[in-house]
This record gives C-alpha cells, sequence and structure tokens, in this order.
C-alpha cells in the first residue's frame, strides 16, 4: 500500500519562469536598457547556454565546464560557479548583473506552481499520505514552498546539496524514505525525468513520469496520482 508521494521539484510541482521574463526582471530592477535586437539575442544566448537553473538544458556545455556542471547540485559552491559560468559564457560579462540573474532564479516570485500543484499536496496530506520533496539542487527551495502556500503540505525535503548525493543515486530516494519512516515499496516517485526520478525504481519505488510542459499547458497533470494510489492499495 502507497503510504507516502515523493515529488520532483521542478518541472514537476512547480516551474520556473521563462527566460525572457527572467532576463526582463532583472534588466528592469538594474535600470539597464536593451534594444529589441540586443534582448533577443540575449535570450538565444542564454537559452542556448541553459544558464536558467530550472530552465531549458544547455545544448553545449563548454569542455572546461563539464565536470563541474555535472556536479552541479552536490552544493551551494559548484551550482552557483556552474550557473554564472553559464551566463558569462552567454555574453553577459558585468559580474554584478551575472549575479543578480543568478539571485533572481532564487526567489519564489520566479517560480510558478502548476494548477493542481496545491490541490494535490492539500489533498494527499489530509488524506494521510505523507509527502516528501526530492530534488536535485544547490540551493534551499523551502522558502518558494512557502511562499506559494504549499509548506504546509511536505513532511520531508531531501535535496541533493544537503545529502550529498544527486538522483538518480538511490541513496537519495532512501534518505526521503527513511525521513519519512516508510519503506521504498510504500512510497510513490512523481518526477519530470526518466532517468533521474527513475532511481527510485532500484529501491522497490514505484515511479510515475509527468511532462514537463508550462504551467498553462498542463493544468490536470498531477491529478493520477490519485489513481495510482488506488491501484496500489
Amino acid at each position: 500500500m502507497i503510504k507516502g508521494v515523493m515529488f520532483d521539484f521542478s518541472g514537476t510541482l512547480l516551474r520556473v519562469e521563462s527566460i525572457a521574463h527572467w532576463l526582463d526582471a532583472v534588466l528592469a530592477r538594474a535600470d539597464v536598457r536593451l534594444s529589441g535586437d540586443e534582448f533577443a539575442h540575449t535570450v538565444e544566448r542564454l537559452t542556448h547556454y541553459g544558464a536558467l537553473p530550472g530552465g531549458p538544458s544547455p545544448a553545449r556545455v563548454p569542455a572546461r565546464l563539464e565536470k563541474l556542471w555535472r556536479e552541479r547540485d552536490l552544493d551551494a559552491e559548484r551550482h552557483r560557479a556552474a550557473y554564472t559560468a553559464l551566463i558569462h559564457e552567454a555574453g553577459v560579462t558585468d559580474p554584478v548583473l551575472a549575479d543578480a540573474l543568478y539571485e533572481r532564479h532564487k526567489c519564489p516570485e520566479a517560480w510558478h506552481p502548476y494548477p493542481d500543484t496545491a490541490r494535490t499536496l492539500g489533498e494527499l496530506s489530509r488524506g494521510g499520505v505523507s509527502v516528501a520533496v526530492v530534488s536535485n539542487i544547490g540551493w534551499d527551495l523551502r522558502p518558494v514552498f512557502r511562499a506559494h502556500g504549499l509548506d504546509d503540505w511536505v513532511d520531508v525535503y531531501a535535496l541533493s546539496f544537503e545529502v550529498g548525493v544527486q538522483k538518480p543515486d538511490p541513496a537519495i530516494f532512501r534518505f526521503a524514505c527513511e525521513r519519512l519512516g516508510l519503506t521504498p515499496a510504500e512510497t510513490l516517485m512523481v518526477g519530470d525525468d526518466r532517468r533521474a526520478d527513475g532511481g527510485a525504481e532500484v529501491l522497490g519505488a514505484r515511479v510515475h513520469l509527468v511532462d514537463h510542459l508550462p504551467v498553462d499547458r498542463r493544468p490536470h497533470g498531477l491529478l493520477p496520482v490519485f489513481g495510482l494510489l488506488g491501484d496500489a492499495a
């Protein structure tokens, strides 16, 4: 019987703002103005290099950054170093502006819950089903959950930079299960990445994948979770 659900963060429960909105918000705050062509070109370069954490993956990671990229979610220092390096590669060489772009992605207003996130977490919690958030990430996302009124429904956060391992390493899922007081067989992992989130299967947890779509294109992606709980009961 499923007694707990582990959720991925980015692309599963919430989605980060678009790269254009990310850049525009930072430029506006810094009172920096770009022409339409300059803005479009910068957005294109930031997209190509995957410079927004939680946004599109890099089309190409420079060879000198490959190791740092692979290990970026193991601690806060490597996460910041990896993404600020990609921002620089994209052509944003002003260190103040690059730092502002990195900091912006950690702001609650940069993240948008999927339409059914609150309903899903709330109904699970009220139904006695434990909830964990299991994320490859280099910073503390708890303030994001608090700001969006979601934190009260999360029992455990298993964050790679705190646990010291990244998905798909089974150790991070084992950590979450132990903190929930459940066996892996009593849990369901919900995520958007077959390779990363599929690591939970090694321990015997069931895995359900959702589509990593814009918020307005996935209004009910989490609701099938309730049918899976019924199937497993």
